[in-house]
């Protein structure tokens, strides 16, 4: 039995296809950021290879082994944790190995399960190897391919594997979940609901662990002092996104979106939206800034701001396209900084 909160279409074809031995040899599971994706890809890979009863069961010694990461038949394919912290794609070398292995009999279970991490950052030769695989598949293979960003997927790769889109989850759903199954306040399950604009996997992590509200905090903190800084800081504030993003471009995205987010409340308040505000403990920093600037300086830095992620999508140079970004930074007042998210 799958254990995962929401994305009740997709689980029905999942489960529609564990009944009936109709499974697809290649899924492409699409979703935001700490959706779920996943935590649903590891599930499927345990019920495929389940030895217990209502796959998966998520005890026997098949789905604990993949839960730990310890299952011979079940690989992980991802830029994170590589030994060449420069790598930005995943290389055509990979996908070689998984050739390899998907010819061989299952070691230890019934089925092979390739899951491939960021799929969007397969290099074109490892995506046209992978599209091979995925045309002539062996029957003891499952292919799932995991992305936030399904329109960088090769299109003949995309149309070989079935979609399983995950969508955020209704905050409504998010806080009463973290209240009854993770001991959350009802002030903090709405504050972690809105913050995770329906992101289950983080609003989770988000009341277990403080880490994540402070590292979000941090962030929040960066952009406002950013904001009211001059050229010099601005240009190491690049610099400094920049070198994160050659290391972890996930990350560096996520900084960017963060901003994007941030944006998008100043905007609601211009528009007398302040119900919609996400982050409600900074409303004081965000009136000041969004008093200070109009509708149009608004809306002209949120669309540079997507251009800017585009274009390090295409493999801009980061340096110079964040330095960019910050030249064309209004500046606009920002107001004390709040002492929390």
């Amino acid at each position: 039995m799958f254990r995962v909160h929401g994305h009740y279409r997709a689980l029905r074809l999942l489960e529609d296809g564990l009944r009936t031995g109709r499974l697809h040899h290649g899924y492409l599971i699409t979703g935001p950021a700490r959706v779920g994706k996943t935590t649903l890809a590891m599930q499927l890979a345990q019920a495929v290879n389940c030895t217990g009863p209502d796959a998966p069961c998520g005890q026997c010694n098949a789905c604990t082994r993949i839960s730990r990461g310890l299952h011979a038949d079940v690989r992980v394919i991802s830029l994170e944790g590589a030994d060449d912290e420069s790598r930005t794609l995943i290389g055509i070398e990979s996908i070689r190995d998984l050739h390899e292995v998907a010819h061989l009999k299952p070691y230890e279970g019934r089925c092979h399960v390739f899951i491939i991490e960021d799929a969007d950052r397969l290099s074109a030769e490892a995506a046209n190897a992978l599209l091979k695989l995925l045309e002539e598949p062996p029957p003891d293979v499952l292919l799932l391919l995991l992305t936030a960003n399904p329109d960088a997927i090769l299109p003949t790769v995309a149309s070989r594997a079935q979609i399983l889109e995950l969508r955020p989850l209704p905050l409504r759903e998010v806080s009463e979940l973290l209240r009854a199954d993770y001991g959350a306040t009802e002030e903090q399950a709405e504050n972690v609901a809105v913050l995770s604009r329906g992101c289950v996997g983080w609003a989770i992590d988000a009341v277990q662990s403080p880490a994540v509200l402070a590292d979000l905090h941090q962030r929040l903190e960066r952009i406002a002092d950013v904001s009211r800084s001059g050229l010099e800081a601005r240009f190491t504030y690049a610099d400094d996104l920049a070198r994160r993003f050659q290391r972890d471009r996930a990350l560096g995205r996520e900084e960017l979106y963060v901003w994007m987010r941030w944006w998008r409340d100043i905007m609601l308040l211009q528009q007398g939206r302040a119900e919609e505000v996400v982050h409600r403990n900074w409303r004081e920093t965000l009136e000041a800034q969004a008093q200070a600037l109009s509708a149009r300086e608004t809306v002209c830095w949120i669309g540079r701001l997507y251009e800017t992620l585009g274009g390090l999508e295409r493999n801009a140079n980061p340096r110079l396209a964040l330095e960019v970004l910050m030249l064309d930074l209004p500046r606009g007042a920002v107001g004390k900084s709040s002492s929390s998210v």
